[in-house]
């Protein structure tokens, strides 16, 4: 396995993204006026996004034999993220994702994992040089275990974007040191009601066995709280939202980029904040031309 400072090891999706005015309510057909086809799955896009914003990236996951898994390993190919340890199923199809975006730029998704949910975890080798593991929700729970723990033994530093929430098991806690959340995700995890930062920031305090934690409040900033520090708060970069499609996603990535090309903390925040609103604020057919000379941009100003 060659040199990577980042290692992801999760879901790959290929993205149908509607938009329209408004979601869809129960029962309720809505017109749409645009479609677009999209590599997506939140472990690809954080891969894309780590190597993007400066990071040596490799990547673990499974795909279908199908004609999907070539548009999803060409988009890693070309963003500079090695596939080579990229596992084919010949019995599950590969993932796929339906996501709708309406007119103020918030979106809904319905996911079919297929493929993601078979990944054979005793199959993958650590890469040389590892700094970051990266690890979400969207492949199977006893992988994620197996992954981190062998990663710790490598001395690497695990982050956990636990989207979609599910139940943490201990063992998989045990070995993660930076959690990412959004509010949603924070409200089960803590406990309690997120309507605002404030909210954010008492749900915080309450404290918890992984060493930091970070709640992403899109549009609203983000609240983190690390080992015994008070929880604090960063506010949100002003921008006009086009898609808030991804930005979870992208935010992660250029975080973990940040961390493993030597960013203090609180620098490899700033940075994915300034990232994450370059994310929302750019067409999606432009977002694979911002580069860390845009984000400093943002940033000065």
């Amino acid at each position: 396995m060659k040199n990577a400072s980042v290692f992801v090891v999760g879901s790959l999706h290929y993205d149908i993204v509607l938009r329209a005015d408004h979601l869809p309510a129960p029962d309720e057909t809505v017109l749409g006026n645009d479609v677009q086809y999209v590599c997506g799955g939140k472990g690809g896009n954080q891969a894309v996004a780590a190597s993007q914003h400066g990071a040596v990236v490799a990547f673990a996951g499974m795909v279908g034999k199908d004609y999907h898994a070539e548009l999803l390993l060409n988009h890693l190919r070309i963003s500079g993220v090695d596939t080579t340890q990229i596992q084919t199923s010949i019995d599950a199809a590969s993932g796929m994702s339906v996501a709708i975006v309406d007119i103020a730029g918030d979106y809904g998704a319905v996911v079919a994992s297929g493929a993601n949910q078979a990944i054979d975890a005793d199959a993958i080798d650590m890469p040389n040089d590892l700094k970051i593991l990266i690890l979400q929700n969207e492949i199977a729970e006893n992988v994620n275990i197996k992954i981190a723990q062998r990663a710790r033994s490598k001395g690497a530093k695990i982050v956990l974007n636990a989207a979609p929430m599910r139940r943490l098991p201990d063992e998989l806690i045990r070995n993660v040191d930076i959690l990412i959340v959004n509010r949603l995700e924070a409200e089960t995890l803590l406990g309690q009601k997120i309507s605002s930062k404030e909210d954010a920031l008492n749900a915080l305090k309450a404290g918890s066995s992984i060493e930091t934690i970070i709640v992403t409040l899109g549009r609203d900033g983000l609240c983190f709280k690390s080992g015994e520090d008070e929880p604090k708060f960063i506010a949100p970069r002003s921008v006009a939202a086009v898609s808030s499609h991804g930005a979870g996603d992208c935010f992660v990535g250029a975080f973990c980029a940040r961390l493993a090309m030597g960013d203090a903390f609180s620098a490899a925040l700033d940075y994915a904040g300034s990232a994450a609103a370059l994310h929302v604020s750019t067409p999606v057919e432009a977002r694979g031309q911002i580069n860390a000379d845009r984000v400093y941009e943002l940033l000065t100003n």
